[in-house]
């Protein structure tokens, strides 16, 4: 199971403005997290803190009772799939971790859906195949500990569908502990646990929803009812 993650940001400021002030978030080991909230709003930018990309901050972040700096660094995807074109799918992965094996490399393509792919390049892939490669190269940094920075934005809804299948098997199967940012109740409703909702500047939460049916047994219907009910929340108008 992955690490729980304590949040405690006393002032994080952007362009001389706060951005995150008195901001607390607890997340639980081996649960799902969706921050959901208009752009520029600071989801995630409070992303970048938990994986210490940014240290600016007066706060504490922890994770599995260890300061974000010290620990293990977390599976990050970013908003795009930032692969290195010169590289394999399979390279891509060790670019990130050298010492992930031709095996394991295959073993992390395989559980986003590309067996067989390991020696493609990124030309050669689809936007959709991309973002995989991109999630399998985080898998390689860490199976406990998901950042997912809007990891369907421009996609369509067909090939977000699937991406959300595979997401929800690797939960699955590894118990990771996922923070995921989202402009869209629909993706928190296919996959968390909880919803929190973020607005204002600095940003505060505004809504913290747990989403009480399981994950699996989330039917097309029970979807759209969890969507409609974090939307109806107030404050919880987010960008579509």
């Amino acid at each position: 199971m992955g690490p729980e993650l304590r949040i405690d940001i006393t002032m994080k400021s952007f362009g001389g403005e706060p951005l995150l002030s008195d901001f607390h978030l607890t997340v639980a080991a081996g649960s799902v997290v969706a921050l959901v909230g208009p752009s520029g709003v600071g989801k995630s930018s409070l992303l970048r803190l938990v994986a210490a990309i940014d240290r600016n901050y007066t706060g504490r972040i922890t994770i599995g009772g260890v300061d974000a700096a010290a620990a293990p660094p977390a599976g990050f995807v970013f908003q795009d799939a930032r692969l290195l074109p010169w590289l394999t799918a399979l390279g891509n992965i060790r670019a990130v971790r050298p010492k992930t094996s031709r095996d394991e490399g295959l073993e992390f393509l395989r559980m986003v859906g590309l067996a067989g792919f390991a020696d493609a390049y990124p030309h050669q892939l689809s936007g959709g195949m991309q973002r995989r490669v991109a999630l399998a190269r985080a898998l390689s940094v860490n199976t406990g500990l998901l950042l997912l920075d809007e990891p369907f934005v421009s996609l369509d809804r067909d090939l977000v569908r699937e991406m959300e299948k595979v997401i929800a098997d690797i939960i699955e199967s590894t118990g990771a502990t996922v923070v995921m940012v989202t402009h869209m109740f629909e993706d928190a409703a296919m996959l968390a646990d909880r919803a929190v909702v973020m607005t204002g500047r600095p940003a505060r939460v505004t809504g913290d929803i747990a989403l009480q049916v399981p994950r699996r047994a989330r039917d097309a219907a029970t979807v759209v009812r969890l969507t409609d009910m974090l939307a109806a929340r107030p404050g919880g108008a987010a960008d579509d």
